[in-house]
């Protein structure tokens, strides 16, 4: 099954061996998202004021001119209305009237730009601050925090994907241990957790020693390759499959009206589930939802898009608020870039990276304010505009996260947590 190889196509083969031996041997399948390269990872402390992070990440490319960045009286705007929010002045569409109702706990970026403009890409940088190269895989952020704090809970995972895709970065070149676990659905929570009834106890254990046997022989013809890392992330991964810690993932402990209050699709459920997390001290929560590239037919479709986002998000404000976490939890709402002022001849918006909106809320941000704008006609950053690598500096100043220390990756090249972006002062608290 397994090819001799050398350098990082060994430790991928020998990855989808422990993977499928995990499966096969001991009737479990809830692994991270492993990437391809190993670093050994140093701890450090933080002085964050935002200690958890829930991202937000609407994918496919979710419209500013009818979110955040309104355009009354433009010929761009088309039929998006205008509402009050409870902060002068502040104004979002009006199909966000949860989160206008919570604008005092939000800081709305409009004059974020990029210049890529394909989805894959633009996601990609959004989450790691880094463009797509052929000889590397970036981390995103969430296990770029794990790296440089380390590891905060013993059982639970520091960095969770909800719904998430894929093409994920993941950890990147980082070590597995920092890999995010995903959960595909919020609503059935982490699935494959349990041995089938053929497994006693005992037999599972017994093949746990079996399998770490077997293993020794590969950590001692490949010591170079660091194979050894992936015996943390086995050891962590069986230790929560055997813990009453498993239980934050079950949404049936929550009350009906605090399930109904989120909404009950994924997304809200996602977003519950990511209150639940951060309660347990998890570090980074992100909850995508997709659905957003609308060139076509926008208008029909705008509604239950941005009814489910605004159900969610707003609960999710209120509770943290409620349960105090809001005071420690910085929430973002991000996309991979705009969608076009000019609305098309199929009645849709399309691709525009050099304007879209972006929101953060709670810890470390100074909340109640449009930050920046776009020109008239929401087509181009014009006041104070905020490139990918600062809005994500700026997440990581708050959170604590040293911007200029850099990390070797396994192709001897140095990288940063946020490339060369700077935090900007103007929202950060």
């Amino acid at each position: 099954m397994l090819k001799k190889m050398t350098g990082s196509g060994y430790e991928v083969s020998r990855r989808n061996f422990m993977e499928y031996a995990a499966k096969a041997c001991l009737g479990v399948s809830s692994l991270p998202l492993l990437s391809d390269s190993l670093l050994a990872a140093p701890a450090g402390k933080s002085t964050a004021k935002a200690k958890n992070v829930i991202y937000l990440f609407m994918t496919g490319a979710m419209t500013h001119l009818d979110t955040f960045d309104l355009k009354p009286g433009s010929s761009v705007q088309g039929e998006t209305k205008g509402i009050k929010t409870n902060v002068p002045g502040m104004q979002f569409g009006s199909l966000l009237p949860g989160l206008a109702s919570q604008a005092d706990k939000l800081a709305v970026i409009r004059s974020m730009h990029t210049e890529t403009a394909d989805h894959e890409g633009a996601r990609y940088l959004m989450r790691t601050s880094y463009k797509r190269i052929a000889t590397i895989r970036h981390p995103h952020l969430g296990a770029m925090a794990m790296h440089l704090q380390g590891k905060r809970n013993k059982l639970l995972p520091d960095n969770v994907i909800i719904g998430g895709e894929a093409r994920h970065p993941g950890n990147g070149y980082l070590p597995p241990s920092t890999s995010p676990l995903p959960v595909g659905d919020p609503i059935r929570g982490l699935e494959n957790t349990k041995a089938p009834d053929y497994l006693t106890e005992e037999s599972f254990h017994r093949r746990l020693d079996l399998i770490s046997k077997f293993d020794k022989s590969f950590q001692a013809k490949y010591k170079q390759s660091k194979v050894e890392a992936y015996n943390e992330f086995y050891q962590q991964a069986t230790g929560l499959i055997s813990s009453d810690e498993l239980k934050v993932f079950d949404l049936n402990e929550e009350k009906k009206e605090v399930r109904d209050e989120y909404g009950r699709d994924r997304f809200g459920q996602g977003c519950l589930l990511a209150r639940r997390l951060v309660e347990k001290n998890v570090r980074f929560v992100e909850v995508t939802y997709g659905g957003w590239d609308m060139h076509t037919d926008i208008y029909n479709r705008l509604p239950d898009r941005l009814g489910v986002l605004d159900k969610a998000m707003t609960a999710l404000l209120k509770d943290l608020d409620q349960r105090g976490l809001l005071k420690e939890t910085m929430v973002v709402l991000t996309t991979e870039f705009g969608r076009s002022p000019k609305i098309n001849q199929n009645a849709g918006r399309d691709h525009h990276p050099a304007a879209f909106s972006s929101v953060l809320a709670g810890a470390g941000i100074k909340t109640g304010q449009f930050y920046g704008s776009s020109d008239e006609e929401g087509k181009y950053a014009d006041d104070d505009p905020v490139a990918v690598e600062d809005f994500n500096a700026t997440i990581a100043s708050a959170m604590g996260l040293p911007l200029n220390e850099e990390i070797v990756a396994p192709n001897g090249r140095p990288f940063r947590v946020a490339n060369e972006g700077s935090p900007i002062a103007g929202l950060l608290s």
